[in-house]
């Protein structure tokens, strides 16, 4: 039986670290920013291009009325943004076939449905996800409070987005997911060891 894990994660939660640390608990692969190089190989897309399309919802192209016709306007960046998705589905499928795994973000649980993957939601507190964003924070990153709030929040609100356009389901709703896993003052390399007695 093959053993996929998907995380889906609010920004500043500690998902990534949890995948990372439950991956080398299970010692199975772990997958994140290498889908976003796979997909800038195989599309020669730029690494920072598909990052910023990843977590937003596509812009559609209204249709222009002639008379009785309808005809869609061309949009590149709708055609391009569906052109990173489906590569990194493909990529998604391919990694899950390969090697047990966890995948972390981009739609991972849905893409995989039909693999039965252990799905993931790992949230907390806003001030937890302050604290720690602070202490992940690139060097140089000044944010006031008030500023680094409304990045957590912004942050948060394009990824359900992305999430709902492409799944049609809500990105946080528990019912998606087999476990919602809260990390406000939590250790999260002890939650990881907790996790991974379940396998």
């Amino acid at each position: 039986m093959s053993r996929v894990i998907t995380i889906s994660r609010e920004f500043g939660s500690g998902g990534r670290e949890l995948g990372r640390r439950l991956a080398e608990e299970l010692k199975i692969a772990y997958y994140d920013q290498e889908i976003v190089s796979e997909i800038a190989r195989r599309t020669a897309l730029s690494e920072q291009y598909v990052r910023a399309v990843e977590e937003q919802q596509p812009m559609f192209s209204f249709p222009i009325h002639i008379g009785r016709t309808f005809y869609p306007a061309p949009n590149p960046a709708w055609e391009q943004h569906m052109t990173v998705y489906q590569e990194q589905s493909r990529i998604i499928r391919e990694m899950a076939e390969k090697s047990d795994c966890v995948i972390v973000g981009r739609c991972a649980d849905y893409i995989l449905r039909e693999k039965k993957p252990l799905r993931l939601f790992v949230y907390a507190d806003p001030e937890s996800k302050l604290r720690r964003c602070r202490e992940k924070a690139p060097a140089g990153e000044n944010l006031t409070d008030r500023e680094l709030r409304q990045k957590i929040r912004d942050i948060d609100k394009n990824r359900a987005r992305y999430y709902e356009f492409l799944t049609g389901k809500t990105w946080s709703d528990k019912l998606n997911y087999d476990l919602c896993i809260n990390t406000t003052d939590q250790v999260i390399k002890d939650l990881a060891s907790v996790i991974a007695r379940l396998f």
